[in-house]
Order: structure tokens, then C-alpha cells, then sequence
């Protein structure tokens, strides 16, 4: 149902932005499936960034490869305009298509293959347990539990001349020290490319576990990327702390 609604919602606000010209029939007939709304956006002549969004995110549910989804986005395009697709079209629809892809890969399992660290979905699923056994109990989660976050960025371009999956390697060796020093039984998951959650609660020894995570980090020698540490707090309610979650993840 959720997603239901959140489709709803994505429609409506594609049709919010069209100026609502109709297609001929014979025109719609002759679009791709699911490309309709891309068809729509084309013959009122605005932008169609927003319904590439959601016909990215439609054709990645159903299993479409991405160039699938760019042949249809072509083909619609020289069906209405003569024309190739435009930048800003190509890439709404490709990052939908990707992002869509990459919920329903972490919605499939409870871990991530690269890191061995909790998905997404499985970090989403024990934050919820949190808030609802809070909820019978009469307490707040914000004054029991909080996250620790771990952000790897990079102030410059990865050396060309280092091994090709560098990225990822250093995610995984920063996991490997964030699963050492929390080792009681906490949730660590992973946000996206570059993110690292862990749900503690909260106790006296937690800044100093966090103090002990940032050295050791340090002393990782990361080349170029840069990692920082922080507790984040958790917000009133499971609603609110899925969207957090889902801000950091991209």
C-alpha cells in the first residue's frame, strides 16, 4: 500500500505539472508501454524531467533492463518530436531507473553482498521495531537510541593509477573497523555508496566508542577520502527516520 500511494503521488504530481493536452489515440497507441506520460509531457511542449522520473522508477519495477527503458525513451521522442532525447531527460529517467533498481535489490535481502553489513531495508525493518515497542512502552526512541554515521567522501578524484575497485575496498575496510568497535550485538548497515549506520543506544560509553572509531579510521590511510564520524539523533517518529535514512542513502 505504501508504495501504491507513493506512485499515486508521483502521477499526481506529473500531471500537476502538464498542461493536460491529450494525445491523439493513434499517437498513444504507438508509445512504448508506460511511456505515455513522457508522450503527454512532449505534445503540451513543457519540461519532461519529471515524468521520466516516474517512468524510470515504472519500468525499473518491472524488471527492464536500462537500455530498455533509454529505447523507449528514444523511441517516444522521435514518435513526438523527430528527435533524440534531450540530456536532462536521459538522465531523470536513468537515475530513477537506478535508484528504484537499487531499493528493490536491498528489499530482496536482509544483507549487503559487498560489506556483509545490513541492507537498507533490514536497518529500515529494526528501526520500525524500535519505534513500536517505544510506542507500547510509553517511551521515546529519541531518548533512548540514536544512530552513529560514517561518511566516506573525497576531496579529490581517485588516483587513476590505484586499483580500479578502490572505492569499494575502502568502504569495506571502513566496515570492517566499524563492526570492531561496535560489537554488541548492534544493527550496522549500509546508507548508498559512501554511508555506514549503526544503531546504538544510548549509554556514557557511546561518544567514547565514537572517539575510538574516528582513530582508528584515521589510521586506515585511505588515500584520498575523507571520513567523518557524528551521533545523529532519531526524530519522533518511524516515518520521519525512514526519511532520514533514505536522505543519507543518497
Amino acid at each position: 500500500m505504501v508504495l501504491f500511494d507513493s506512485f499515486t503521488r508521483r502521477r499526481s504530481m506529473v500531471k500537476q505539472r502538464v498542461p493536460g493536452r491529450k494525445l491523439p489515440e493513434a499517437v498513444r497507441r504507438g508509445l512504448p508501454i508506460r511511456f505515455e506520460a513522457v508522450g503527454e509531457a512532449l505534445a503540451s511542449g513543457s519540461s519532461t524531467t519529471a515524468a521520466c522520473s516516474v517512468v524510470g522508477r515504472d519500468v525499473a519495477r518491472d524488471g527492464a533492463a536500462l537500455g530498455e527503458a533509454l529505447d523507449g525513451l528514444r523511441a517516444t521522442y522521435r514518435l513526438l518530436r523527430q528527435t533524440t532525447p534531450d540530456f536532462a531527460a536521459a538522465e531523470a529517467l536513468s537515475v530513477a531507473w537506478a535508484e528504484e533498481s537499487l531499493e528493490c535489490l536491498h528489499a530482496m535481502s536482509c544483507e549487503d553482498p559487498l560489506t556483509g553489513l545490513a541492507s537498507l531495508a533490514h536497518v529500515r525493518t529494526r528501526l520500525e521495531e524500535l519505534y513500536r515497542d517505544s510506542k507500547r512502552a510509553g517511551g521515546s526512541v529519541r531518548f533512548t537510541h540514536a544512530l552513529v554515521i560514517v561518511e566516506m567522501t573525497f576531496s579529490a578524484p581517485v588516483d587513476p593509477g590505484e586499483h580500479p575497485f578502490t572505492r569499494a575496498l575502502y568502504l569495506v575496510r571502513l566496515c570492517e573497523v566499524t563492526r570492531t568497535v561496535f560489537s554488541g550485538g548492534e544493527t550496522i548497515g549500509r546508507l548508498g555508496l559512501d554511508h555506514v549506520v549503526v544503531v546504538v543506544r544510548r549509554a556514557p560509553e557511546l561518544g567514547g566508542a565514537v572517539t575510538l572509531l574516528r582513530e582508528l579510521l584515521d589510521d586506515l590511510g585511505l588515500g584520498s577520502a575523507r571520513v567523518r564520524v557524528w551521533i545523529e539523533g532519531l526524530p519522533e517518529t518511524a516515518a520521519s527516520a525512514t526519511g532520514l535514512l533514505s536522505g543519507l542513502a543518497r
